[in-house]
């Protein structure tokens, strides 16, 4: 038994961990379509993931709790929740990377794991050992100090911390299988999305079929880049405490940021970088602390 549990939580580790690395190198992605407007790429993320998801459903032998799923209006209520959370997570980080302002969407991926190990404690009686308190109270202090440096309310950060964190944390309590839940979430969104798409086509505003043929692959690789994450992420956040969870998404934020300073040559601050050391050495204290916990278990 304690074995098995420790194969699930290693499979768990290596699913979420996969999907943070995807997420902290996804900017690269965008900024080759940042001429499409940001609501545009996010509809097409949305409808390209429901095709991309929906044979993989049926593949996967999950046809019948698909279709199940919509009997139970409590499941549908609390999806159709988690839609509308990972959607304006999609959209307000696309509209970030259009913008040049990855190292705020990097602190709000920064400030997320908090928020999780917040959650945690609150709704699924999750306790932390001494170490990682400390942990959480060294990166604490680096998001306080980053938040403050920034002169004003960064409401991109935060937005994008608490969405993804409520996320996370109703998905983890539905206990729903990961690309059933993701095919029910962008089903939801798929009928207006085309009916938007179609209006883009009507009116002449539309970027797919009309610009390069490059951007009308990326535009349909989005499912790709949008599901294979999430379905990670799903089969990461059922096998880990969320606090666990919570940490490996310093990898996202940390390849954003390198990103964001030495690839798009966003300025970086001395009052950041004294920020980004205190959350590192968060992570180091954490990360030594689990080994051992992993070890002695």
């Amino acid at each position: 038994m304690q074995k098995n549990i420790k194969n699930e939580s290693l499979s768990g580790l290596l699913a979420g961990g996969s999907a943070f690395l995807i997420w902290g190198l996804v900017p690269i992605y965008w900024k080759v379509i940042s001429h499409v407007p940001a609501l545009e790429t996010i509809t097409h993320r949305i409808v390209w993931s429901f095709i991309f998801l929906l044979p993989t459903v049926f593949l996967q032998g999950q046809w019948k709790i698909f279709i199940n799923t919509f009997k139970s209006f409590k499941t549908v209520k609390w999806l159709f929740v988690t839609t509308l959370l990972v959607a304006s997570n999609w959209f307000l980080f696309i509209w970030a990377v259009n913008h040049d302002m990855i190292l705020q969407a990097s602190l709000g991926y920064y400030i997320n794991p908090l928020v999780n190990v917040l959650f945690g404690f609150l709704f699924l009686q999750e306790r932390l050992r001494k170490f990682q308190i400390v942990a959480v109270i060294i990166a604490a202090i680096g998001v306080l100090y980053l938040t403050y440096q920034y002169g004003s309310f960064p409401y991109i950060a935060v937005i994008l911390a608490v969405t993804f964190g409520l996320y996370g944390l109703i998905r983890k309590k539905l206990n729903l299988n990961a690309a059933v839940g993701l095919a029910v979430e962008t089903l939801i969104l798929t009928i207006p999305g085309l009916v938007y798409l179609a209006w883009l086509e009507k009116t002449g505003k539309a970027t797919f079929l009309h610009a390069d043929h490059i951007t009308d692959i990326f535009l349909i690789c989005t499912a790709l880049v949008t599901a294979l994450p999430l379905l990670l992420f799903n089969i990461g956040v059922r096998r880990l405490k969320l606090a666990t969870v919570g940490f490996l998404q310093y990898i996202g934020p940390s390849m954003m940021f390198i990103l964001a300073v030495f690839a798009y040559d966003e300025p970086l601050s001395e009052h950041q970088l004294i920020a980004f050391i205190f959350i590192w050495t968060a992570l180091a204290v954490y990360t030594v602390d689990s080994t051992r916990a992993y070890r002695a278990g």
